[in-house]
């Protein structure tokens, strides 16, 4: 594999993506490896492709329903008043969309600012399936209601 995306997408494929909460139509729903902000999720595209430009204008769309169906699954299962999108591909060249809640109870100055530039992402607190079990539930019920 080329890249971290590659990588847990074909790890997603096989079933031992630890990370995984849903599939998607057009890609896996992932909680982030780290948790600056509990609930921080992925799309990871599937198939892979290096950036939405190499996507049809139909799968384009389906994407992005895709990303806002996370982010409304956020809404319903967190207290976040708000969902912020970012999809970059600089470090990691393959499609993937962070999806990042944000709270009212952050600091104005951290929480008027994208989470990326104001969160030691470096040494944000890991993943931890016990203390993050019960809200990758909530999610995975709400993504995979009516399928």
């Amino acid at each position: 594999m080329n890249n971290l995306i590659e990588e847990r997408v074909r790890q997603a494929q096989e079933g031992v993506n630890q990370y995984v909460i849903a599939r998607l139509e057009t890609g896996w729903a992932v909680i982030g490896d780290v948790q600056p902000l509990q609930g921080y999720c992925l799309l990871l595209a599937d198939p892979v492709v290096a950036s939405v430009n190499d996507l049809s204008e139909d799968e384009r769309a389906r994407h992005a329903l895709d990303v806002f169906r996370i982010g409304d699954a956020l809404l319903e299962a967190t207290d976040a008043y708000r969902i912020n999108y970012e999809t970059l591909g600089n470090s990691e060249p393959a499609l993937h969309t962070h999806i990042i809640p944000r709270y009212r109870w952050e600091p104005d100055d951290l929480r008027r600012k994208p989470a990326m530039q104001s969160y030691d992402w470096s040494g944000a607190r890991l993943y931890d399936p016990l203390m993050d079990g019960e809200l990758i539930d909530r999610l995975r019920a709400i993504l995979t209601r009516g399928r």
